[in-house]
This record gives C-alpha cells, sequence and structure tokens, in this order.
C-alpha cells in the first residue's frame, strides 16, 4: 500500500483494553480534603504566522484523513458496539463465577463435604476457562479493528494518490510535520474523495473460537 501503516481511530486506542479491566474495575479511592485550588486559565494559543505556500509540496496527515472521514467515524462507533458486547458477555460471566465462588465460602461455614469440594474443583475449571476467553476476546477484538482499518486503508490510498497528482505534488510530507502552511495540506481533499466513495460498510467481531469437531464413532471390539 502507497500509505501502509497502523492507524488508530477513536475506539482504537481503548479496544485492546476496554473490556479486559471490565470486570475487574476498581474504583479509585477519595482523594482527601484540603484548600480549594484555585482555577488557572490556559494559556492562548500562540498566532501562528506561515510563510508562502512552497509550490509542488504537500502535506497529509493520515490519522486525521481516517478520523476524519465519515467512514472512519463509522468504524470506531462500530467498533464500541462490539466493545460493549463483548463487555456484555464477559461481566455476567464474571458474575456467575463470583456468585458461585461466595455460595462456597457460605456452605464451607457448615463444614467441608465431598460435594463442596467436587464444586470448589468445577469453580477452579470455569474460572481458567474465563481467563482463557478474556484473551480470546482480546485478540478478536484487535483483529477485527485491525482488519476495518486496512478495508479504510484500502478505499483512502487511491483517493491520496489522485490528489497528490492533482495538485502537482513533487514531495508529500506525512504525519511527522510540526506546522506547515495550511495551503499545502491535502488531507481535506482526501477526506472530501473517502466520504465520496464510502461511509459505511458491514463488519462483525472476529470470531476464534474452536468450532467443536465430530462427535467420534463408537469403537468395535
Amino acid at each position: 500500500m502507497f500509505f501502509n501503516k497502523t492507524l488508530a481511530v477513536a475506539a482504537g486506542s481503548a479496544a485492546a483494553l476496554a473490556f479486559a479491566s471490565a470486570v475487574a474495575a476498581q474504583t479509585p479511592p477519595p482523594r482527601p480534603a484540603g484548600p480549594p485550588v484555585a482555577a488557572v486559565a490556559a494559556p492562548a494559543p500562540a498566532q501562528v504566522r506561515h510563510g508562502p505556500a512552497i509550490p509542488g509540496v504537500c502535506t497529509y496527515n493520515g490519522d486525521q484523513a481516517v478520523q476524519g472521514s465519515e467512514v472512519g467515524k463509522y468504524v470506531a462507533a462500530r467498533m464500541k458496539q462490539i466493545i460493549a458486547e463483548v463487555n456484555a458477555e464477559l461481566t455476567a460471566e464474571d458474575t456467575a463465577i463470583k456468585n458461585e465462588a461466595k455460595a462456597i465460602d457460605t456452605a464451607r461455614a457448615a463444614g467441608p463435604s465431598d460435594a463442596l469440594e467436587g464444586r470448589a474443583a468445577n469453580l477452579q475449571v470455569r474460572f481458567n476457562a474465563f481467563k482463557r476467553k478474556q484473551q480470546l476476546r482480546q485478540t478478536e477484538v484487535q483483529q477485527t479493528e485491525r482488519k476495518a482499518l486496512m478495508r479504510v486503508l484500502q478505499e483512502l490510498d487511491p483517493i491520496a494518490v489522485g490528489v497528490y497528482q492533482a495538485r502537482n505534488c513533487s514531495i508529500l510530507l506525512g504525519d511527522g510535520v510540526l506546522l506547515a502552511n495550511p495551503a499545502m495540506d491535502v488531507t481535506p481533499q482526501v477526506i472530501a474523495g473517502l466520504n465520496a466513495k464510502i461511509k459505511t460498510f458491514t463488519f462483525n467481531r472476529e470470531r476464534m473460537d474452536t468450532p467443536a469437531g465430530p462427535a467420534a464413532p463408537p469403537r468395535t471390539n
């Protein structure tokens, strides 16, 4: 790809961790009371004066192109939905495991028993499987986001190349540019072209669960 790089949309930065802590979230302790802190006004941004635009030199921000496009915003919103679904699944299972652990602890107060130890052993198996599922769901979300962003890049690359050529650019400076004359920035034209080409596409969470195999045939003597 012409602009082959890893891009992040709004949901992307939280995709790997949003649900990993969902079942173990803790409320931070309250801060001790103290004297009121006077509000400090943020300094006003300095007015930047740009030199003249340099013919043939263009700038481009790939992250801004994805995040500012309609399809990029759609991917971000869809990823939030997928993460919420995963959170709901994991939270429900985590709650069930915790409730069973509490029930076992309560029953132990009446004295140990073989049945109780059996429940505890089964619970440990459930817990271990749950931890594996957490890791699996995290990988699925990451793969889902990666594939969705790759689809956006496939649509974006030829548009960016077309704008580069239409503007008669001789060199294209990427995301490492700190300041540049806005007249040299081709990002808005790329976003407009991407919006005209695609706004949404269907994608769902990648599934990595191992499907159950066929039942083994009965053994014969």
